[in-house]
């Protein structure tokens, strides 16, 4: 196999992404190499990812130590592990090949937006059903865009429209921070779901002090649907009794389902089908409610494509 950094290859020095940078060259090829190296911790299996020869990973990850004057790793058999120089120096190369991707997108989406790529992120709460429904309207209109979904926890999204790893992200409630930039699409309301044995399953609708001597099964700690409902209920005097937790909707509804307790979700995470042995009731009394909407980065433009489906989201929700 032919190390497409070596002379025989036939890429020229400025074919093969060059920076000169305090007297020495470093290559694009040698930091992609040396990026996998790091994530796999071992020479021959990142060569067998990167489709190259072994040989040619670690003949480049010799030239780039001898470049920079530093050893990145330290050998351990067959493994590899990185030294604490070389772990700043991953985390400014991860850095740059986001800016050298992002770049090449924008380009690519300069020349069509119509045939760009948007990736978004997603709570498990707007996965069923807003996701898909928002995804299919905008592809109805742009039917050769592709899409890269991102499932990922409330503070997880928040992190990764901040730090570029995504620049969009559906989310609820609509966070208010200094580096993002927030849009609410739509308000819901949460509803009361409790097993149909409970002696409020044929109400017509509840007050949310009614099921203060009842145990609730919510999302675990850090989750922010279990945060509105806990402090939802504190606000109308009484803490409630979690006696279970599940970490996605489909684990809280069987629980309830079961008989375990009672639980509070958004109208979105309440659409899919309901059995029979578990009711889903409105709460009047107060309303307890969260915003929906789409978050940014406040201090980056968004590219093209994904500009489009932005405008498309607003418009959608006018």
């Amino acid at each position: 196999m032919t190390d497409p950094g070596s002379a025989d290859a036939g890429v020229s020095p400025f074919a093969a992404n060059m920076w000169w940078q305090g007297g020495y060259a470093m290559e694009l090829r040698q930091i992609q190499y040396f990026i996998q190296v790091a994530k796999m911790e071992h020479v021959t299996e990142a060569s067998h990812v990167l489709n190259v020869a072994q040989s040619a990973v670690s003949r480049q990850i010799l030239k780039l130590e001898a470049e920079l004057g530093v050893s990145l790793f330290i050998h351990e058999g067959r493994k590899v592990r990185l030294t604490p120089i070389g772990r700043t120096f991953l985390k400014h190369m991860e850095t740059l090949m986001k800016v050298i991707d992002k770049a090449k997108q924008e380009i690519n989406e300069y020349l069509d937006p119509e045939r760009g790529t948007i990736q978004i992120g997603f709570p498990s709460s707007l996965a069923s059903h807003l996701v898909p429904a928002v995804v299919s309207s905008f592809r109805e209109q742009h039917p050769q865009v592709r899409f890269m979904l991102q499932h990922g926890s409330y503070r997880e999204l928040i992190d990764w429209v901040v730090r570029g790893d995504l620049n969009l992200a559906l989310i609820g409630p609509v966070p208010q921070e200094d580096q993002i930039q927030s849009d609410i699409l739509f308000t819901e309301t949460f509803f009361a779901l409790v097993p149909v044995g409970h002696p409020l399953a044929d109400a017509p609708a509840l007050r949310l002090v009614d099921l203060r001597d009842d145990q609730f099964v919510l999302f675990p700690s850090g989750y922010v649907l279990r945060d509105i409902v806990v402090e939802a209920c504190e606000r109308n005097g009484f803490k409630p009794n979690i006696i279970s937790e599940g970490d996605d909707l489909d684990a809280i509804r069987g629980l309830v389902a079961a008989g375990l307790g009672v639980t509070l979700l958004p109208e979105v995470a309440v659409k899919d089908h309901i059995p029979a042995s578990m009711r889903i009731i409105p709460i009047v009394e107060p309303e307890v409610i969260r915003n929906v909407g789409i978050i940014t980065a406040a201090n980056r433009e968004l590219p093209p494509t994904e500009r489009l489906f932005y405008q498309f989201l607003k418009s959608l929700y006018a």
